[in-house]
């Protein structure tokens, strides 16, 4: 029997992308898959076409912006430069399955020859996920949802990672994406590491890009002095240069702070197991960080360790049902601090004891399995 041919499509560095990386694994037990993407290729793929990194995915040009400006979407949907090079990759071939890694993908994969079924993977809120940045907002925020409403109606399934999100889209497009959390694979041979009643280890790990509030954690330990550190797994941002360069500063002059090299996903559980809190507290400035539930809460719980995450719908209601740590009364140094030194080492244990129960079922066991049935779905169409 032939093997469905399958394209998916991600406009990010999929070996640096969790969440696609998990999602290759499943789609390479249905089919043969090729990858259209920046970066190499991934294990998981038997072919890839790659898109230059240099190539943004939104239509970025002066040509584009205007046509943004414009509201002309239908003319500037294939328009930015890595949706051009994209195009010309795959020109020729088709497939039988398409996987559209966010909503920017949409338009891409209806060009796609062969008449493919099509599964839409909506990361997160598309409409609004970087409405904080004013030029975002004004512009590329209206040509996602016009993207929305055009194609989600079409797809023949789509996904993202949690309720709140998935109502969100359910609301405005009348859609009902599955979820498919951002939730990594359950780790059976860690085990929570016992406290140093003299020392609190913290460990934050993730990208440093604007927004982050990294800096408030690294403020944070300082107020809290003696007795605690602060260990960061950090990945430089493509597009931060001078956020990098100001955050360097903060931590060279924080003795209690150390910066390690980035640790690719699925070594993090191991590196972080030696902590005692995995901290990431997200100011709310966008929807989507107001209903987060983002890899790294999956990871700290792999690792065994207690939770100290800022206020967020999704993320309040697991650490609170699981007794997985505390929440920040707000997104200060100042509420980081007060949330971590209210915590004892029996707390902490408590914690940890609790992630380690909790541990099977935030895997992403039950993640894969939606999966495998939205791919047994498309493969038998």
């Amino acid at each position: 029997m032939t093997r469905p041919r399958i394209l998916c499509i991600s406009f990010s560095d999929i070996t640096a992308d969790s969440r696609v990386l998990r999602q290759l694994d499943v789609l390479a037990e249905f089919g043969d898959v090729t990858t259209l993407a920046y970066g190499p290729k991934a294990p998981a793929a038997l072919d890839h076409l790659a898109v230059p990194r240099s190539l943004p995915s939104l239509p970025q040009t002066p040509v584009g912006v205007l046509k943004l400006v414009l509201r002309r979407y239908r003319a500037v949907k294939l328009e930015a430069p890595a949706m051009k090079a994209a195009l010309a990759a795959v020109s020729g071939r088709s497939f039988d399955i398409v996987v559209a890694n966010e909503a920017r993908a949409l338009p891409l994969a209806f060009k796609i020859e062969g008449d493919p079924h099509i599964w839409c993977d909506l990361h997160e809120w598309a409409p609004e996920e970087r409405t904080h940045v004013s030029s975002w907002r004004l512009l590329v925020a209206p040509f996602m949802r016009w993207i929305c409403e055009v194609y989600l109606p079409r797809v023949e399934v789509s996904t993202t990672i949690n309720d709140s999100i998935a109502a969100m889209y359910t609301e405005a497009f009348g859609v009902e994406p599955a979820i498919v959390r951002n939730a990594i694979a359950y780790r059976r041979d860690l085990k929570p590491v016992q406290t140093d009643p003299e020392i609190v280890r913290l460990a934050h790990s993730g990208g440093a890009v604007p927004g982050r509030n990294i800096e408030a954690i690294v403020e944070a330990v300082e107020l809290l002095g003696d007795g605690y550190t602060l260990d960061l797994y950090l990945i430089p941002s493509r597009e931060g240069d001078s956020y990098w360069r100001g955050l360097m500063r903060q931590i060279e002059a924080s003795p209690r702070t150390t910066l390690h090299p980035p640790v690719a996903p699925h070594e993090l559980p191991d590196v972080l197991n030696a902590y005692d809190l995995g901290v990431f507290v997200l100011p709310p400035l966008t929807p989507n960080h107001r209903h987060m539930l983002p890899n790294k809460f999956f990871d700290f719980v792999q690792a065994r360790l207690g939770l100290v995450f800022g206020p967020s719908v999704e993320t309040d209601r697991l650490i609170a049902h699981h007794q997985l740590g505390v929440v920040t009364e707000g997104y200060t140094a100042a509420d980081i601090a007060a949330a971590i030194r209210a915590i004892g080492v029996d707390d902490i244990t408590r914690f940890k004891k609790n992630a380690d129960a909790a541990a099977y079922e935030l895997s992403s066991a039950r993640d894969l399995e939606t999966e495998r049935q939205i791919l047994a779905q498309l493969s038998a169409c």
